[in-house]
């Protein structure tokens, strides 16, 4: 992968976005977007689009770029914050996080809070926590000192900074799902370089942590004939996976791509075709209800769309160490590439 594409990477995985404020994101994404796309815009529901104008079929690839993250909920007389999970927690990370919150003035970093194991009974030391047992503490003395930097509704996401490891491997927080709304531009990038034939919207999706809203609207309003979801899946190279339900998927390789459920058998059968083409390692996942992704949303719009889900290899998922490795990132972009290619206005997508 190009260096260029590693710094927006992480300057893309640094940016707080938690579901319903994806706003610094998705401007560090337009911005790059606007280097290499004929259109970028953005709509009310948070979406960001970059497109390549062209003939038939229309093409949306859609990654989201919300991210889990916390909210205020309540602030007490001494000024400690109260706090509700914005997307799926497992609360036991928070315990002893910093907290970037997205502030009145800035931002605010915060420390979760919890008694110390010392002062818990015997009973409450093997209970595991739950979010209502904690709190954030931004160091004031009072609520009123409180008030003058964050209000309820205040929201914020764990304060990690993205991490390179060896092998081409990267661990951050936001990575599900920063990564995918990366993925299907740098696939646009790629697609920029040598056009094809469709009209193709890159879109980096809002909500899709709490409600798939922005997946809802993205698709509604750009109307495609295709689809591709690009988010992350669950590695399987680590100890205690459980690859009978999930299957022996490994960082580094490929691009994870989900048979059944909510896939159309048709671009599931061109995105083998388009991996054999040209020689892109991927690996294969039994999906056969939904796949908790944007395509849920997608292939339900209008009169149905034909859609399919990529997936980045992630471990470690809604942690504040998620990681990757780059080379499936650069191969799914690479295969989303070569699938559009193929498509012309006459590619037939229904199942006969």
């Amino acid at each position: 992968m190009e260096a260029t594409s590693v710094a927006f990477l992480k300057q893309l995985l640094a940016a707080p976005g938690p579901s319903g404020d994806e706003i610094a994101a998705a401007r560090v994404w337009r911005a790059e977007a606007a280097t290499f796309a004929d259109e970028v815009r953005a709509d009310v529901r948070g979406n960001s689009f970059a497109i390549l104008h062209g003939g038939a079929p229309r093409v949306l690839l859609a990654g989201h770029i919300d991210e889990i993250g916390v909210m205020v909920s309540y602030i007490d007389d001494d000024g400690f914050l109260c706090i509700v999970g914005i997307g799926g927690w497992d609360p036991q990370v928070l315990v002893g996080q910093r907290i970037r919150l997205l502030g009145l003035q800035g931002e605010v970093i915060g420390v979760v809070g919890k008694r110390p194991i010392h002062l818990l009974r015997a009973d409450e030391r093997s209970r595991v926590s739950e979010i209502d047992d904690l709190w954030l503490d931004i160091g004031v003395a009072n609520r009123s000192e409180a008030e003058a930097l964050v209000r309820i509704g205040t929201v914020g996401v764990i304060d990690a900074a993205p991490v390179e490891f060896p092998h081409g491997r990267i661990a951050s927080r936001s990575i599900d799902n920063r990564i995918g709304a990366f993925t299907v531009l740098e696939a646009l990038r790629l697609l920029a370089a040598e056009r094809p034939a469709a009209t193709v919207a890159a879109v980096a999706t809002a909500h899709e942590e709490t409600s798939f809203a922005g997946a809802y609207t993205a698709a509604f309003g750009f109307d495609p004939q295709l689809a591709i979801a690009v988010d992350v899946t669950f590695a399987t190279d680590h100890p205690n996976a459980s690859r009978r339900s999930h299957g022996h998927v490994r960082l580094g390789s490929g691009p994870n791509l989900s048979r059944g459920g909510v896939t159309s058998p048709v671009v599931f059968e061109m995105l083998l075709a388009a991996a054999a083409s040209q020689q892109i390692p991927y690996t294969v996942s039994a999906g056969p209800n939904a796949s908790g992704t944007d395509a849920d949303a997608i292939n339900l719009t209008r009169a149905g769309v034909a859609t399919a889900v990529v997936s980045i290899p992630n471990r470690y998922m809604h942690s504040p160490n998620e990681l990757i490795q780059l080379s499936d990132v650069a191969h799914a972009a690479r295969l989303i590439a070569a699938v559009v290619r193929m498509l012309t206005a006459t590619t037939d997508l229904v199942p006969r």
